[in-house]
């Protein structure tokens, strides 16, 4: 790990030729197409049996992880000739400006891809993270060309691909045999006859992403859901989507994943995923579902058993209360990750009950989560920071609040809790449910946590701890009124 940005860009080259050729996998962070450019162009010819140019360059890698900040043809071209043993490719660029002709992917690049017949996986995402910008200069033809030459692919995941229609991704679904992943972000052109004769297909996908297609609707996803072995269903986002495409996710008994942000569903709908899909999902996210109310809380858990349930996003409810807060830690289901951003009704009383929580998961009675973002609730007062200390939430790793409620508090509780990030800008905490499904990150789980380390350490210093825990005492009487 270093930074790429260090290296003068006519010695990088230089310091990867030093790299061992057993090195199979590369992930960087930041670095110019031009500079890829550069770097793998010295592999170009030099597979040949006679004469080689030069030595090869990472000749062994095959998976390469890249955020530029475009994605151009001549880098597509160089990398896909240049590297032969690649089996998966994962390109993002973050535009500054509309890119030029000369520096943007356009179908000719396309047609470049998997020179060698070896990758499996090929994902190319353009966001939006500066900009509103699109690959403009792809379209339907493009994943044609593609498509020739992608036969054996598994997993495919294209974004911001602005003028492809239902004929591109259809193209893909009839001509990958072996495709089980497949992620399409801001297809603003696709439409339920996208996935209308999915059934005829031999494909048996288990990872679906469509986020941002809002001409989606529910006829989507009731031909989406004849894959049986659905695992992964991210449809935030989709606004289109009500109460009869939860009718039809009911019948997934392998979901693992159900990410259904800023969609038309209501209470009654939730009660479709009570009899089967609850009792298998790990992740479930109804961030922004602005109809759903405490009710919603009652439906999904009132009297269900021991679930797998452990990452909950109810953030952006209008009408979520502590009420329904209340019920939920009634239900003793054991949550890692939960997350209650925006919500204006919920207040200390939530955080008190949560800290309360009872749960008999492995042996332990307390809370176990790990996250807990309770960013911009409205109800959330000085009062609520006492509840935030030792000994509640003792495994607490990521803690998301507002810190103009008290900045003196917050900033108590951080140094009180050493092992705790408190995160008060509105940043999100954690990864994305959808990303945590490739395996490709995880938690910092592994490294010990604050409560393991009071059982681990006996010589911690009280005195400090003391201290801290008198200047939160002090922070709060000074939110206290004079009467």
């Amino acid at each position: 790990m270093f930074d790429v940005s260090l290296f003068l860009r006519h010695n990088l080259a230089r310091v990867w030729a030093s790299a061992s050729e057993k090195l199979t996998s590369l992930e960087i962070g930041y670095i110019s197409s031009v500079t890829v450019i550069e770097l793998f162009s010295s592999n170009l010819g030099s597979h040949q049996p006679l004469n080689p140019i030069q030595p090869s360059i990472l000749p062994g890698i095959q998976k390469l992880c890249l955020s530029v900040n475009y994605i151009t043809d001549a880098m597509v071209n160089t990398i896909s000739k240049g590297l032969v043993f690649l089996t998966h490719l994962d390109l993002r660029d973050a535009p500054f400006v509309e890119p030029r002709i000369t520096f943007d992917l356009t179908n000719a690049g396309l047609q470049q891809i998997n020179q060698h017949g070896r990758l499996k996986h090929l994902s190319l995402i353009r966001s939006q993270e500066f900009i509103i910008c699109y690959f403009r200069r792809v379209n339907d033809l493009g994943l044609l060309l593609m498509a020739d030459k992608c036969a054996n692919m598994e997993s495919i995941c294209l974004g911001g691909f602005c003028r492809v229609t239902d004929t591109g991704i259809k193209t893909i679904l009839h001509s990958c045999s072996r495709l089980y992943k497949l992620k399409v972000t801001h297809g603003t052109q696709l439409t339920d006859l996208v996935f209308h004769d999915i059934s005829a297909t031999s494909l048996t996908l288990t990872h679906v992403s469509l986020r941002w297609c809002k001409l989606l609707t529910n006829h989507s996803v009731f031909s989406l859901t004849s894959n049986k072995e659905l695992k992964v269903l991210d449809l935030r986002d989709c606004r289109s989507l009500g109460d009869e495409a939860l009718r039809a996710i009911g019948i997934l008994l392998r979901l693992k994943i159900l990410l259904i942000d800023g969609s038309d569903i209501t209470d009654a709908g939730l009660s479709y995923l009570r009899s089967t899909v609850i009792n298998s999902l790990y992740a479930l996210s109804l961030r922004g579902c602005k109809r759903l109310t405490d009710k919603c809380i009652t439906v999904l858990f009132d009297g269900c058993g021991k679930l797998e349930l452990r990452d909950l996003d109810l953030s952006n409810l209008p009408n979520l209360s502590d009420n329904g807060v209340l019920e939920l830690a009634k239900s003793r289901i054991p949550f890692l990750d939960l997350r209650m951003r925006q919500c204006p009704l919920i207040g200390d009383t939530s955080i008190m009950a949560l800290a309360s929580m009872m749960t008999d998961d492995a042996g332990w009675y307390e809370s176990g989560l790990r996250l807990l973002d309770m960013y911009n609730c409205g109800g959330i007062t000085p009062l609520a920071f006492r509840w935030l200390k030792k000994p509640y939430f003792p495994r607490l790793k990521w803690l998301g609040v507002t810190g103009s409620v008290n900045r003196d508090m917050v900033d108590a509780l951080a140094r009180s809790r050493p092992f705790l990030y408190v995160a008060c800008n509105g940043e999100e905490l954690g990864p994305d449910p959808c990303d945590m499904s490739d395996g490709l990150y995880t938690h910092d789980y592994d490294e010990v946590d604050e409560f393991e380390q009071w059982l681990l350490e006996a010589d911690i210093d009280e005195a400090d701890i003391e201290n801290d825990d008198e200047e939160m005492v002090d922070a709060e009487n000074e939110e206290e009124p004079i009467m």
